[in-house]
This record gives C-alpha cells, sequence and structure tokens, in this order.
C-alpha cells in the first residue's frame, strides 16, 4: 500500500485512532472492502433507505431529507448499525432550496458573495454545521469553490462565491473552518475548477480551459489554499484539464480530454503530489453524462478508483456496481493494495470525525431544539436581507407603493427546480396582496390591457439547475406565446424585473428599466425582497459578478 500517513493533516489521527483504522480495515472480508468505497444516495422514505443501506452495507450515504424530522431522527439511530464499520453520512450544504427541509433556510453562496461579510459566512456555516451534527450529518460536499466565468453556465450559477478570486477564497475558508469545527468534514469541488466552460457535467464533460500559470493564479490558488487551511475532502468531478495532461504529455491528443475523476494524473501528480493533498478524494456523482461520454461503466467504475478516487459516489445499481469492481481486482486492473489504500483513507475520514468513539445517541427532542431556533431563523434572515442587490433602477420607480402602483400584473414562471415535477409556486404574489396591492398573476389566456396596471413585475426564480445545460430568459415559456414573447411593457406601464436565482437576465432583457438581483428562491429570500422593493429594509448587497455579462448595454 502506498505510504500514508495517518498522523497528517487532514487526519492527524492519534494512536488510538489509526489502531482502530488498521484493526477495522484488516477486519473487513474482501467484499466489504469493495462496498465500504460506495456512497449511496437515498431519497424516499425511511423504510426504504434502511433496506437497501442494510443489505448493501456501504461506507456511507447521501440522504436527501424529507420534512419528517421524527422519521429522519429513527433513521438516524439505525445508520451505525448497517454495516461493518460507521457510515459517513453526507448531503450538500448550498443554501437557499438546498437547505434542510426542517431546518433553517440559509442563503446560498452567491448571496453570501454579495453580502461579503466573512463573519456573516462564518455564522451561517456554523449554523448549517450545527443542524446537520443535530440529524446525524457528519459530510458536506460544499464549498463549492468555482468561479462564475463563464457566466451562461447553469452548473456554476448560485453555488459559487462569484467571480473573484480572493472572494471566493475568503468565503470558502471560513466556510471550511466553521463546518470541521462543529465536526462535519469540507469537501472543495469541483476538482480541477469549474466556471470556464458553460456546459453542464451532467450532460457532458466539461473542460477547464486554462493554461497552466493562469490555473495556477485561480484554481491553484483556491485549492492550495483550501489544502493549508485542513479541508478534509477535495471532489473529483468530470472535467478535463488539457493544459496539465499536454505539460506532461504534448502528443495526449484525446487523453488531454479526460475527466478529472478518471485521471491518475490530476488526482495523483496533480493533486497529491504537486498540492500536497494527503484527504480523501471522492468523485462526482457517477451517473453524470460526465462520466458516461467517456466509456463503457464496466470500464470506467474500476478506473475511478485506479485513478486515485477513493470514493465512488452514487450507483444506479450499486450490486452490479460493485461486481465491476469485484472483477477489476480479479483480472488485475485494480489492485488489493489500491483498494486497501482507499478504504485506509476512508476510515480514517471517520476516525477524525470521532465516529470510532462512542458518541451521544441522536433523538428527536434534542434535534427538534437545535434545528431552525429563534435565533438562527433571526440571523438567517438577517444575512438573507444584505444579500439583496439594486443592479440599476434607471426610471427611478422604487421604492413601490400601494399608493402609487396599487394594480400589479405579475409574469412568472415559478420556482424551477431540478428534481420537482413542476415549478414551485411563489409566495411573494401573495405576500404583495397582503401589503394591500391588487395582484394580477398572469396566465396565457390573460388579455394584457396596459391601462388596467400600475406595475408589470417579472419573477424569475431558476437557481443552479442540474441538467439545463443553460438559464435563459425564455420569452415565450414566460408569456404562452410567440407573440406575447415580443412584446415589451416598460414603455407603457412602470416595470421591475427581480431575479429570485440566476442573476444574468439582463443580457436576455438589457433595457428593463429597473432590475434586482436576489440570488435565492426561498420563501425568505422572497420576504427580504418584499422588504427592500417597499423601502422598509435598504438594498445593501453588492454584486459577486458582472450582471451586465461584459456588456454596457444592460446598462442604461
Amino acid at each position: 500500500m502506498a505510504a500514508l500517513d495517518l498522523t497528517a493533516a487532514p487526519f492527524q489521527l492519534d494512536d488510538e485512532a489509526i489502531a482502530w483504522v488498521h484493526a477495522t480495515r484488516d477486519g473487513l472480508t474482501p467484499r466489504d472492502k469493495l462496498a465500504q468505497l460506495f456512497v449511496l444516495l437515498a431519497r424516499g422514505s425511511a423504510d426504504d433507505a434502511r433496506e437497501m443501506l442494510r443489505s448493501f452495507r456501504p461506507g456511507g450515504v447521501t440522504r436527501i431529507y424529507t420534512p419528517d424530522l421524527e422519521a429522519e431522527i429513527a433513521l438516524a439511530r439505525d445508520y451505525d448499525n448497517f454495516g461493518p464499520a460507521p457510515l459517513l453520512v453526507s448531503a450538500d450544504l448550498e443554501g437557499s432550496r438546498m437547505s434542510l427541509p426542517f431546518g433553517t433556510s440559509v442563503p446560498n453562496p452567491l448571496a453570501l458573495a454579495a453580502v461579503d461579510d466573512v463573519e456573516a459566512t462564518t455564522a451561517i456555516s456554523t449554523i448549517m454545521a450545527a443542524e446537520a451534527r443535530a440529524v446525524g450529518l457528519n459530510w458536506s460536499f460544499t464549498p463549492v469553490i468555482d468561479i462564475n466565468a463563464a457566466w451562461r453556465s447553469a452548473i456554476v450559477g448560485t453555488r459559487s462565491y462569484g467571480d473573484n478570486v480572493e472572494r471566493i477564497e475568503r468565503h470558502a475558508l471560513a466556510q471550511i473552518a466553521a463546518f470541521q469545527a462543529k465536526g462535519v468534514a469540507a469537501t472543495v469541488k469541483h476538482w480541477p475548477g469549474e466556471g470556464y466552460d458553460d456546459r453542464d457535467q451532467h450532460l457532458v464533460t466539461t473542460v477547464n480551459p486554462l493554461t497552466l500559470e493562469e490555473w495556477e493564479q485561480k484554481f491553484g490558488r483556491l485549492y492550495r489554499a483550501a489544502i493549508k487551511a485542513g479541508v478534509m475532502s477535495v471532489m473529483s468531478a468530470h472535467i478535463a484539464f488539457p493544459a496539465f495532461v499536454r505539460s506532461l504529455d504534448p502528443e495526449a491528443k484525446g487523453e488531454a480530454f479526460r475527466p478529472a475523476s478518471l485521471s491518475r494524473v490530476l488526482n495523483e501528480t496533480l493533486l497529491r503530489e504537486k498540492l500536497g493533498f494527503n484527504g480523501l478524494i471522492v468523485s462526482d456523482a457517477t451517473p453524470m453524462a460526465g462520466l458516461g461520454d467517456w466509456g463503457h461503466r464496466d470500464e470506467t467504475l474500476p478506473e475511478l478508483v485506479i485513478a486515485g478516487c477513493d470514493v465512488i459516489l452514487f450507483s444506479d445499481d450499486a450490486n452490479a456496481d460493485l461486481m465491476r469492481l469485484v472483477k477489476a481486482v480479479a483480472d488485475g486492473r485494480l489492485t488489493q493494495e489500491r483498494v486497501d489504500e482507499a478504504v485506509t483513507r476512508i476510515l480514517a475520514l471517520k476516525a477524525a470525525l470521532g465516529l470510532h468513539k462512542a458518541r451521544p445517541e441522536l433523538t428527536f427532542e434534542s434535534a427538534k431544539s437545535a434545528v431552525a431556533t429563534d435565533a438562527s431563523r433571526a440571523l438567517a434572515r438577517e444575512v438573507t436581507e444584505r444579500a439583496i442587490t439594486l443592479v440599476k433602477d434607471v426610471p427611478g420607480l422604487l421604492p413601490i407603493s400601494k399608493e402609487k402602483h396599487k394594480r400589479v400584473l405579475i409574469y412568472s414562471t415559478g420556482s424551477v427546480q431540478p428534481f420537482a415535477p413542476e415549478p414551485i409556486a411563489l409566495t411573494l404574489p401573495a405576500m404583495l396582496e397582503a401589503e394591500g396591492f391588487v395582484v394580477t398573476v398572469f396566465t396565457p389566456e390573460l388579455t394584457v390591457n396596459a391601462a388596467d396596471y400600475d406595475l408589470v413585475l417579472y419573477l424569475l426564480a431558476e437557481e443552479t439547475l442540474l441538467t439545463r445545460g443553460r438559464i435563459f430568459l425564455d420569452w415565450k415559456r414566460l408569456t404562452g406565446t410567440v407573440y406575447g414573447a415580443m412584446r415589451r411593457h416598460w414603455h407603457d406601464v412602470p416595470t421591475l424585473m427581480v431575479s429570485l436565482g440566476f442573476p444574468y437576465y439582463l443580457h436576455d432583457a438589457p433595457r428593463v428599466g429597473t432590475y434586482v438581483n436576489a440570488y435565492g428562491s426561498s420563501d425568505e429570500f422572497q420576504a427580504a425582497v418584499l422588504e427592500t422593493l417597499l423601502g422598509r429594509k435598504p438594498f445593501v448587497g453588492k454584486s459577486p459578478v458582472d450582471p451586465f455579462c461584459g456588456s454596457e448595454q444592460g446598462r442604461y
């Protein structure tokens, strides 16, 4: 097995913990060693999750939580009984609609970047980590340290801290420190760096196109800083980095576009040897087309581990994938030494989190008292309100009032979410009605007469989306017809456009006079928007990206 110092960062294990790691690893059957490499995705009921985990005995689980806190705590109490070692229990703690359904609704990274207060990011991250531990979570696939460079990217969008490397570094390090101080392992992603390719690795292997010098100034800086700060894991993504591969092999040709998740050169040579990362490498989700593009799963699944990923993230058929590893060990492609190295790192992360020791039992009562407290909700609300950003108000429309703008026509497609079969209805229209406005929500059957309205309000609510490819202002979907798509109201009626997510709609509507970015679509973001639109709270958010998309056109 390759030399691995468990006393070094980020594990920093003592003799007792190291002995547990070695004894546990050596006591595993060959089958259970391979099963430790899997983190499975658990959706749906707690009973379904129990059956899957009990049957497969994986190293970890990513739980998509239901709102039923009592059932989730009952499931979490069983986690240690599902295999030969305690489970790593993970989630994407990214805020906004990715907040725990029974926890505090917190701002997402782009909103925190708009606030640009490291103390606020630390406070929000501390809430997230404390609530995570209260329900049994011990590993988060965050922070995202991608860069909002290619503004059309639907996959970076609101998950990143914006387009400035120094700001991303400050906030990412704050989140890493807050998470790991509370016993939640942090993960930086998406290695070797996303945001300069506007495609989505759920759909295609994307490419980091930077030169080595550019990469060192941007992603090299970010990953080195995270490693120095002791981040416990890195997510190796389905992203190619041809400049580095060609620096070693100028004739690499197609191999230059091998995704990092399958690249020993990027995982071992660059990440481990050159950057000095000693922690856990987890693959990005393996059902993605960014992996499937490259080859048949019979080959790519074992290659993930051979190439340096210690953990295989998600599986559509875990038993079939396990057999793929069994065959790879049997035919010599995957060595037992490499398997043992990966298992050692997995167990080392568990020991670093204290999972090898007796821990207080989770209870519904203790969890209920720890999540969505009045104090955490108040703090999150205050930070969210500070994120709302007035990008422009050329006609001086704001603040709105029921005296001037009583009759409001709203165009909206609702909050578009990747796993929701239909858009989620927004609550802001009802909030306006409660303030005394007369609200009409547009439907394609409605004939719009400008004289009937005092304000036209566009509410666009698309945060980062998976498998969308692009986010843009789809006028036809918004209005229902080709003719509606071509009509603009802002020369007849005061018009306000609010984005509750994607911050770049001015590319598609550069002449709208008043435009606000709010970064998230949760009820809390909508309430914060209302406060600013009515003038009860000031706009204090500063744009963490260029909302004009590099064009002067949208400024006027």
